[in-house]
């Protein structure tokens, strides 16, 4: 499980980058904009910070950015049917 929230962060982190760059704005004026320090924006970007939802929303606000939580491919899904039964 470990693996799997590394590879979410570094994935947040990227995306994050790539729309800043888009953007053509650095890393000091997102920070400022969004109220972090440029030091924590660094580590969400490299995918070494997990940030809360306090920071990451306005972080996607000032990227013109949001965050959708869609299903993803059932073969994917470690939610075991025994432990977490469908309720009518």
């Amino acid at each position: 499980m470990k693996i799997e929230k590394r590879n979410l962060a570094d994935r947040l982190g990227r995306r994050l980058k790539e729309r800043r760059r888009g953007l053509g704005m650095l890393q000091g004026d997102l920070a400022a904009l969004a109220g972090i320090s440029v030091h924590t924006l660094s580590n969400i970007e490299s995918g070494k910070a997990n940030p809360s939802l306090d920071v990451l929303e306005p972080l996607l606000d000032c990227l013109g950015l949001e965050m959708n939580l869609v299903p993803r491919d059932e073969s994917k899904t470690r939610a075991d049917a025994k432990t977490s039964p469908e309720r009518p």
